[in-house]
């Protein structure tokens, strides 16, 4: 079932609250909101959002640092197979999957 967006940016705000400072959590949530636009734009007509394997990725690079989410949510949507390489090695260097 597709979600609308406010419904989308619900769900995430535990996540990027936990991710992110407390100045920091609508930011981020804006950028999401944007990456899930431009998904669809690329990904579309089907594809609403970020799915959830790439967010979970993306946020993982990000490590809580804004900016580096910036960059890394354009880079999922040019291409996520390279966030998904990066994320899986960074998740293969701390012994969890």
């Amino acid at each position: 079932m597709a979600l609308g967006s406010a419904q989308r940016r619900t769900e995430r705000r535990p996540a990027i609250e936990a991710a992110f400072p407390g100045g920091q959590v609508e930011a981020a949530l804006d950028l999401l909101h944007l990456a899930d636009l431009a998904w669809h734009d690329c990904y579309g007509p089907a594809d609403l959002a970020l799915p959830a394997r790439v967010l979970e990725d993306v946020l993982l690079l990000a490590d809580g640092d804004l900016a580096v989410l910036v960059r890394v949510a354009l880079l999922a949507v040019r291409d996520f197979r390279d966030v998904r390489v990066a994320a899986d090695g960074r998740r293969d260097r701390s012994g969890g999957r």
